[in-house]
């Protein structure tokens, strides 16, 4: 089996066709689509109508899976979905809307700033793989950034400053700045802060990336407030339009982005009235 890849955007988005990904796929045919995402780091596949335990499976292909913990739920609440899905919506148990004061909606309004998954956790995380079950008729889009095209057109004077610096990573610092607060200290426990360079670079590609995001509490031996502006500057530039491609959701779309190299968010809808399914797979690490 070949696919075929429709770039989208000429530095990082593309199409990938001619592969039912249900029924896995083999090993020639997985290759070719970890060359794709090493050459434009954010694919999408139209007309994936995956269950479960396809997703899951096709997911352990590229690499050992990370378990959701899915926060934000009250004690005693039951996860929708099994851990090793992490439940990107705005529905209950019961799979109805979430009410607008539910901790678990206020939580995910995080999702809606500029993030890097699980960068707040020392495992190196590779690929996230996301499922659209049902999708808004407006908004509820994707935004990527392309963390290497922003790195490489950087002035030298800040590549200099930069290179060497570690920051320190926080879900619950990136939760606080969308408005959640109502931290519990299991929850804290369980998801502590972990410390990221802000320059990687790509095993396989060997190009050179920033490491941002909104979890990025602040420069490690930095002033917090000096760390703090130097990050809102990266942050605004690598976000600037000719780095960003915004994914307009089809139901059935899967999309696979290499969080080593790209930055996401997720755009407004009116998350109170239309329902929004989308689940997650990340894997935790990979060969490259």
């Amino acid at each position: 089996m070949s696919i075929t890849v429709n770039p989208l955007n000429s530095s990082f988005f593309a199409e990938i066709g001619g592969v039912d990904l249900g029924h896995g796929v083999d090993p020639a045919t997985l290759g070719e689509i970890e060359a794709a995402l090493a050459r434009y780091a954010v694919v999408v596949f139209h007309d994936q109508k995956l269950s479960d335990d396809e997703q899951i499976a096709f997911s352990q292909q590229l690499g050992r899976l990370s378990y959701a913990l899915n926060p934000g739920r009250e004690k005693g609440q039951t996860a929708r979905l099994r851990h090793e899905l992490y439940d990107i919506s705005n529905l209950n148990e019961k799979h109805d809307v979430l009410a607008d004061d539910d901790r678990r909606r206020m939580y995910r309004l995080g999702d809606r700033l500029w993030h890097t998954d699980r960068s707040f956790v020392a495992a190196p995380t590779t690929y996230s793989l996301l499922s659209a079950r049902e999708v808004p008729p407006i908004g509820g889009n994707t935004d990527f950034a392309d963390m290497r095209a922003a790195y490489d057109v950087l002035p030298e004077a800040m590549k200099s400053r930069i290179d060497g610096l570690v920051a320190e990573h926080s879900v619950w610092y990136s939760r606080g700045l969308a408005g959640f607060s109502n931290f519990r200290e299991d929850e804290i426990a369980a998801m502590p802060p972990a410390t990221q360079p802000l320059i990687r670079v790509h095993p396989r590609s060997g190009r050179k990336s920033l490491v941002l995001a909104s979890h990025a509490s602040h420069i490690v031996g930095w002033p917090v407030e000096e760390g703090r502006a130097l990050l809102r500057e990266l942050t605004e530039f690598a976000t600037e339009p000719q780095f960003v491609h915004s994914h307009v959701w089809r139901a059935a779309d899967l999309v696979i982005w290499d969080n080593r190299c790209t930055m996401h968010r997720g755009t407004d809808y009116d998350d109170v009235t239309y329902r929004r399914d989308l689940r997650r797979t990340t894997v935790e690490d990979a060969a490259a």
